[in-house]
């Protein structure tokens, strides 16, 4: 891998959970239709609590109302981002606000896995408290294959991410469906 994701930092804290990433009043909404997926972008983070977002003067949403994308595109987390229900619509939300990659210190297993299998999302995790040394709006630069995250707007700090591991040709190829179709495991 070799990919370059660069963007700006949405920061947030620990036990975001699948409600506060898409509200489960937004899942009336369908995945299939192009129409209505794009709504899943739009509220995206809508449930995050007031002074989540990272910023010492207050509050930002991660989609400015009205629209359907974000103007981040790396997500912050601390611990067990993505905690709370197994729904696979959290870092679709995500992925259709914008943002390419989360960073947390650790996940819940079923919001990582979604990550995965679905291709939303490419989930890095890291054993330092970003959420402490990072800040929302800080430019960000993760080289995916290198496993590591540049902060631009910190002067070229650079911060290791652990290793995608036997997930990276999963993620490489998309996700699942299309990791199997390439593999010959189901056919095209």
């Amino acid at each position: 891998m070799t990919k370059v994701i660069k963007g700006k930092a949405f920061v947030l804290g620990d036990n975001i959970d699948t409600d506060q990433i898409i509200p489960a009043k937004y899942l009336a909404y369908n995945p299939s239709d192009a129409t209505e997926r794009k709504f899943f972008g739009m509220y995206a983070m809508d449930g995050v609590p007031a002074g989540q977002s990272g910023l010492p003067f207050g509050d930002v949403r991660f989609v400015r109302p009205n629209e359907f994308k974000s103007d981040f595109s790396i997500v912050i987390g601390g611990k067990n981002f993505g905690c709370g229900s197994s729904r696979e619509h959290a870092p679709l939300a995500i992925a259709e606000a914008g943002a390419s990659c989360v960073v947390a210190e650790f996940y819940a297993r079923i919001f990582f896995r979604n990550s995965v299998n679905g291709g939303y999302v490419v989930p890095f995790e890291t054993g330092e408290r970003l959420v402490e040394l990072i800040k929302t709006g800080d430019e960000l630069e993760i080289d995916v294959g290198k496993g590591e995250m540049k902060n631009v707007t910190q002067g070229g700090r650079v911060h290791k991410l652990k290793p995608l591991g036997d997930v990276a040709p999963i993620i490489d190829a998309g996700g699942v469906f299309e990791y199997a179709k390439e593999s010959g495991m189901m056919a095209r």
